[in-house]
This record gives C-alpha cells, structure tokens and sequence, in this order.
C-alpha cells in the first residue's frame, strides 16, 4: 500500500500519541472518529494485538488526512515490514532495536525507538531517531526528562509509560517533546461500556492538559 508520509503539522497541534493494545478491530473502529473530534491526531496500534496490520489499514483507508497512524512495539524486522505494508506512518519500539531504527531511517520513516538510560538515549539519537521514548517515563517522572534535557537539549523525547491526566503538564513544563499514552488514555472502561461522551470528556480533558501547559 502507499505509504502516507507522517504529518508534522497534525503532531504538533496535539504531541500525544496514543497507544492502542488489545483492543477489537470493532472497538478502534468505534473510537476513531470520537479521538479525532477531541483534537487528538496521532495514534499507534501495538503489533502484538491481534488484528494489528488490518486495523493500520483500516484507520489509514477511512481517516487519510485527519490522523497520523503508526505501528508499535515493533520488535523485529518483520514486524517492521508487516506494519509498513499496512501503511504504518511511523513506527515506535520498546526498547533500542539498532536493526529498526537503521531501516525506518534508510526508508525515512519516522522512528520513535524505547530507551532508558542517558547512554541509550543518546545512541538513539545518534542513530538517527526522529524521537526517543523514554520508557518507562513513570519509574522517574518528570523531573528525570528534566535531567536528560540539561545535556541533551537538542534531542526529542517522548516520555511513555505512568504519565496520566494528572503528571501529563509536568511531563511538558519538564521539557518533554510529546508524550505517550497508552490505558491512561485510551480508557478500556469507558470503551467496553461503550460511555463515548465520557470517552470524549476524557479525550478532551487530556489534550487540554498537555497543550495548555
């Protein structure tokens, strides 16, 4: 499938990129069009849902300029050609695979590889990281992007994993580039309840967040 190339317009005006895991292809389905009436505009499926490539394609098909759609927990080169072939915009991995980050860069597609440590996340820079998520940002919170930002100013970081409604604006004052939300986020609760004005309160309260900030 032509690969839609990701777009920085969408990103910037929300920097929160949400994490789908587990969920149906019927519920994502369900979910899209509430995501972006809350002004939410990038969002990855994990590759270890069941389903993952078809609901890319699917989001990719029905919202072609309205969201950045991307691939996550990426893990291998296969994984990283199944979620292309989908049409993944960008991919995310949870940890420094050098392999995928070398290939999205060769390929230029945008690359938010998972690191840790100040070491890692300078050598995910170095080789060519578009963004580095910080992984998992909860165990230090935000005073520790506000560390890793002192020397390493010049590069992007996703802080992912414990950030929530109510650490998500010191998460930015910290110098956080954007962040990633998985279930603090993407609410399986009100999902299941099929609650979608409280989905959207959510969505909504979220954004204002970080953004306002």
């Amino acid at each position: 499938m032509n690969q839609r190339p990701f777009s920085w317009d969408l990103f910037m005006k929300c920097p929160i990129v949400g994490i789908v895991r587990h969920l149906t292809a019927e519920d994502v389905a369900e979910m899209l069009p509430i995501y972006i009436e809350s002004g939410l505009t990038t969002i990855e499926v994990t590759m270890n849902t069941p389903g993952a490539a078809e609901m890319i394609q699917a989001a990719q098909a029905q919202y072609p300029d309205q969201l950045n759609i991307g691939a996550g927990t990426v893990r291998t080169l296969t994984d990283l050609e199944n979620a292309l072939a989908a049409g993944a915009q960008f991919i995310v991995t949870p940890t420094l695979n050098e392999l995928v980050v070398q290939r999205c860069v060769e390929q230029q597609v945008p690359i938010f590889p998972g690191a840790f440590t100040p070491t890692e996340i300078e050598r995910a820079w170095m080789l060519g990281a578009t963004m580095v998520k910080v992984y998992p940002a909860g165990m230090l919170g935000p005073e520790y992007i506000r560390d890793i930002k002192a020397p390493l100013d010049d590069v992007k970081l996703l802080p992912t994993g414990g950030v929530n409604l109510s650490t998500i604006s010191d998460y930015r004052k910290a110098g956080a580039d954007g962040v990633g939300m998985g279930s603090q986020l993407i609410d399986k609760a009100l999902i299941r309840q099929r609650d979608w004005l409280g989905l959207k309160a959510h969505f909504v309260a979220v954004k204002r967040a970080f953004t306002v900030s």
